[in-house]
């Protein structure tokens, strides 16, 4: 990926980020108005393509199952609440599987241009914000805290914006992108999703990219965090990578986290790249990441897994001190490692040597 065209995606998609609801609805498209005491589900199945629900401040206990292509879920803000139902779902899939808001397509088709935006999911067993299957999905100003594994999650889609977010205290990552966690593939190509202006703090993992390509994840702050930043792939082809990490702020990601059947212990992980090739790693703030994990340190190339390389990475231009043990840390052995290039980086020191 050509760094021009990374920075074009970024810029593009912050400005769309921030401008889409200014412009004024057409005379055909309505507003359905949900107050505290009503059904976000009756209002999202009234309405049509071009529509906008829009939720004014309160609690709302229960799951939102959004498929109308072109359709607007918004919020007035952090005040507008949705929390888990305390009646057992019988006929809302979104909430049988334990998610706040499912945007969702069909196995042969994308549903495109759904927005959901300036509004709270908390407290789910399983994610804030699901989607899958979506094409031009935009998750703008949402505050997704303490849900049981992800705070914001897609899987299987292209051309995401997510910008302008709060993901807090969530069991796994605070935003979560991925081909597909049920299935062994190749990566995928995101065609340009842009990751932008998040706040990410007190997750397992800030941010995590598996099996994916054609991405930005750029200008976050990511902190108090087990990990900041993974962009993890594995042996399938196409590699994860050729997607870019920059202008982020990963400070002090020290948290402690137990292992999981996937992954060691955590703590002390800034930007972590595994089984990735052709990434570029550039112009980011990476200071007190410290800890005792393989994967521990300022920006790790850290080995796989399985098994699988990181080759042609390209770290340069970031910032890094008071990491440990080390600012950077390039764990391969052997051509593929050498093929990975640091150039550029302030920092202080280096695993092996004279990276920096």
């Amino acid at each position: 990926m050509k760094k021009c065209h990374v920075v074009y995606l970024v810029c593009t998609a912050a400005m769309i980020g921030t401008g889409l609801g200014a412009a004024p609805a057409s005379a055909d498209h309505t507003t359905h108005v949900v107050h505290p005491g009503e059904s976000i589900q009756k209002a999202v199945d009234a309405a049509k393509s071009g529509d906008t629900v829009l939720v004014t401040s309160g609690t709302y206990h229960e799951s939102v199952k959004v498929s109308t292509p072109g359709l607007t879920l918004r919020g007035v803000g952090r005040g507008t609440v949705i929390k888990p139902s305390t009646e057992k779902a019988t006929d809302n899939t979104c909430a049988e599987g334990g998610n706040g808001i499912c945007v969702i397509g069909t196995k042969d088709k994308n549903v495109k241009g759904i927005t959901v935006a300036n509004l709270t999911v908390t407290g789910f067993k399983r994610t804030g914000l699901f989607s899958m299957a979506t094409d031009g999905l935009t998750v703008r100003n949402v505050t997704a805290v303490k849900n049981g594994v992800w705070g914001i999650a897609q899987e299987r889609s292209v051309h995401g914006a997510f910008v302008d977010n709060i993901a807090r205290d969530n069991g796994d990552a605070g935003i979560f992108l991925a081909n597909t966690i049920k299935a062994e593939e190749g990566a995928a190509d995101t065609e340009g999703t842009v990751v932008a202006h998040n706040r990410v703090e007190g997750n397992r993992i800030g941010i995590t990219v598996r099996r994916l390509r054609n991405l930005a994840v750029a200008d976050n702050y990511i902190g108090g965090n087990c990990a900041g930043v993974f962009v993890v792939g594995d042996e399938n082809k196409p590699m994860a990578g050729d997607l870019v990490v920059r202008d982020n702020h990963v400070v002090r990601n020290n948290k402690s986290c137990p292992k999981t059947d996937r992954l060691e212990a955590l703590q002390g992980s800034g930007i972590v790249l595994t089984g990735t090739e052709k990434v570029l790693v550039t112009d980011n703030t990476v200071e007190g990441n410290s800890g005792k994990s393989s994967m521990s340190g300022g920006i790790v190339l850290a080995a796989s897994m399985v098994g699988a390389p990181n080759s042609k990475n390209e770290v340069n231009g970031n910032r890094l001190r008071d990491n440990s043990p080390a600012d950077l840390v390039n764990a391969g052995t052997g051509e593929t490692a050498e093929s990975n290039t640091f150039t550029g980086n302030t920092c202080g020191a280096s695993k092996p040597a004279g990276l920096c």
